[in-house]
């Protein structure tokens, strides 16, 4: 069923994944009406240097009709 998949720079702190998935497992059971129960979350750091194939891999490469909030900044800046 439902997976979330967060994939971002290093440096949030256990207790902060911690409550970012659980605030994001609320609200996707509440707008798609699931159970708890069959939703899966992870959370993936990556360093500025990794994130740039992070970015080119799956912000970049994929299709418009699949992104529904694109970056408005450009990855590079982060090196």
């Amino acid at each position: 069923m439902p997976h979330i998949s967060i994939k971002m720079l290093e440096g949030r702190s256990q207790a902060q994944k911690e409550k970012l998935a659980a605030a994001l497992v609320k609200t996707l059971t509440e707008q798609l009406h699931c159970s708890e129960h069959y939703v899966t979350c992870t959370i993936e750091d990556y360093s500025a240097k990794e994130w740039q194939k992070v970015f080119a891999d799956e912000v970049a490469a994929k299709k418009d009709s699949v992104i529904f909030k694109k970056a408005e900044y450009d990855p590079k800046d982060l090196l």
